[in-house]
């Protein structure tokens, strides 16, 4: 798995949203980042995981044939608190233990105008898959690297994520707000 400063699944939509050419491409890890927001008793609370994997193959004059797989390991989960990350890699949250990765598979990628995506697929999570669409936006930065940006919502209960009391949705908001900064190289 490679590090990364960020999190969760649908990463693989930001991968392919990068422009150029028709193979695959690495990612600047370094200069990419996946960040979750969520909000407990009203107040936000940031995320992101350090370890990944992708296979991403773009092709933005053949879209049919672009795909994206992406595999998160959940116990890289980085809260800042040493305390939270124990608690939320436990078995009421992501149980990392029993459920050590999360998969995100593209099924479709769609041209939606002036360097915006969406891409279809499915994220797999705590032993339930569901279909999400990732929006992105693609531009180019000063040396010439694709950047793809976008923020999208997972419902964490559609996953089990955050059971028992913590399923209570005054204390924790159901709502997952992905944020992701993905920047690829230029192909060669």
């Amino acid at each position: 798995m490679q590090a990364l400063r960020s999190f969760i699944p649908p990463l693989a939509a930001m991968l392919m949203a990068a422009a150029g050419g028709a193979t695959a491409q690495g990612v600047l890890i370094d200069k990419s980042e996946i960040r979750f927001v969520s909000k407990q008793m009203g107040v936000n609370v940031e995320g992101r995981f350090r370890k990944w994997k992708a296979n991403v193959d773009f092709r933005p004059r053949d879209l049919a044939h672009s795909k994206a797989e992406f595999e998160i390991e959940l116990g890289s989960v980085d809260l800042a608190s040493e305390e939270s990350e124990a608690e939320v890699k436990g078995p009421l949250w992501f149980d990392a233990a029993k459920f050590p990765v999360a998969k995100f598979t593209s099924s479709a990628v769609r041209d939606a105008g002036s360097g915006r995506y969406e891409i279809a697929g499915t994220l797999a999570l705590k032993g339930t898959a569901r279909d999400v669409i990732v929006p992105v936006t693609l531009r180019k930065d000063a040396a010439g690297n694709s950047v793809a940006e976008g923020q999208f919502n997972v419902k964490r209960l559609d996953f089990g994520i955050g059971q028992g009391l913590w399923s209570d949705t005054e204390t924790v908001a159901d709502d997952v707000i992905v944020r992701v900064r993905m920047v690829l190289p230029p192909i060669a």
